[in-house]
């Protein structure tokens, strides 16, 4: 079957960010250090909400309504105060300039950033009453419930600040002079502290083109498997673009150098931001397009990918109406909740990619949390059979 989304995992964040708005980064960050520089008691208007992170994962805590329902990750939202006295105990220092802004919230009149504790305040996250700890972030994607909505919105939540936090450790220095950078404008930028450079840094997005590559003739797809990743997962190509060249370009020239095969009309489908990259890309935007071969014989790169073939929609709708994307999405979540109590969990979720008769699929895709999942799904069960 194929599964519709209101947005993809790491879109639709709903906190604003409006320049205008009179609870934009330069208003909140006046706010903030009055609070955190000036030691004022009195409570902060708008309400300020700190998400902490530690070497890329985000604080979390896990609840169950019953004993029959799954787990539930949440964002372990800490207040400013709390923060403060964290910082304390811990014999550190809480600067304004450490926190980077998220964005607001009208509903709740709250302003939200988050944090880098990395080696600051090791005792954050390792209270076993509070059972919160720090959760890598693809595995919280994992854990995530596709059909819950407020879930998903907290995800891009996660997914924005990693990527903010992570950009921010990787560009300490200026490009131009070499000299240190700092954070300016509540985190959303970085400047040079050389008054003779004062060049301005801008969080980095680097575009990736994923697409599914047809065969309108022999009704099939083609797709490859990466070495190093859980067996028998078949995928779309995917790789980044190039200087000097369109998305559409990138797309036949990624498919020819990975695949040897040659596309031609190459149709737009949708994107997804991806935070859970390598650290030293942060943030990278996933465009997804339908890409329609003019040739058959793979060539595969070894350097690339284990192995490249075609699948035909029977072999692809099989494969997505077998595999237990539910099960899968549980079982990581029962391990979000085991982390969250301080219970050692490192079982390898590939075990849970089975069928429901209990034997291996011949294949697995990835699930609904990927924009690849989409795109496969959306050619394999589209009432127009994509063409």
């Amino acid at each position: 079957m194929s599964i519709n989304l209101p947005f993809h995992a790491f879109a639709g964040n709903p906190l604003s960010s409006i320049p205008a708005d009179p609870l934009s980064p330069s208003a909140a960050l006046k706010s903030l250090n009055a609070i955190v520089l000036q030691n004022d008691p009195s409570p902060p208007s708008p309400n300020f909400k700190v998400l902490p992170f530690r070497n890329g994962s985000p604080l979390a805590s896990s609840t169950a309504e019953s004993d029959h329902s799954p787990p539930i990750w949440h964002l372990a939202w800490i207040s400013l105060d709390d923060l403060k006295a964290i910082f304390e105990s811990s014999g550190a220092r809480l600067n304004g300039d450490s926190l980077v802004y998220l964005g607001s919230s009208a509903e709740d009149d709250a302003i939200y950033w988050a944090i880098d504790v990395s080696a600051k305040v090791p005792q954050l996250g390792s209270n076993t009453n509070v059972e919160s700890c720090f959760v890598e972030l693809r595995t919280i994607m994992v854990a995530t419930d596709w059909e819950d909505f407020k879930a998903m919105q907290n995800l891009a939540i996660a997914g924005q600040a990693k990527a903010l936090l992570e950009w921010h450790n990787i560009s300490q220095f200026c490009g131009r002079c070499g000299e240190k950078t700092i954070s300016v404008e509540a985190g959303r930028k970085r400047q040079c502290s050389n008054d003779s450079c004062k060049k301005r840094i801008y969080p980095r997005v680097d575009p990736v083109v994923i697409m599914l590559v047809i065969d309108r003739e022999n009704d099939r797809v083609l797709l490859g498997t990466r070495p190093k990743v859980i067996s028998r997962v078949w995928s779309c190509l995917a790789g980044f673009t190039e200087q000097g060249e369109s998305l559409e370009e990138a797309v036949r020239r990624e498919t020819w150098e990975e695949s040897g095969i040659e596309v031609g009309e190459v149709v737009y489908h949708s994107s997804q931001p991806w935070p859970v990259g390598s650290n030293s890309i942060p943030c990278q935007l996933m465009v997804g397009f339908f890409a329609y071969a003019k040739s058959r014989e793979i060539t595969v790169d070894k350097k690339e990918l284990e192995d490249v073939k075609w699948f035909s929609r029977e072999d692809v709708q099989k494969a997505l109406t077998l595999a237990e994307y539910k099960k899968l999405q549980r079982t990581a979540a029962s391990k979000v909740e085991q982390m969250c109590k301080g219970v050692e969990k490192s079982r390898s979720l590939a075990s849970d990619f089975n069928v429901e008769s209990g034997e291996l699929a011949p294949i697995f895709v990835p699930g609904p949390i990927a924009i690849a999942h989409h795109l496969i799904s959306s050619w394999a069960f589209s009432a127009q059979n994509v063409h």
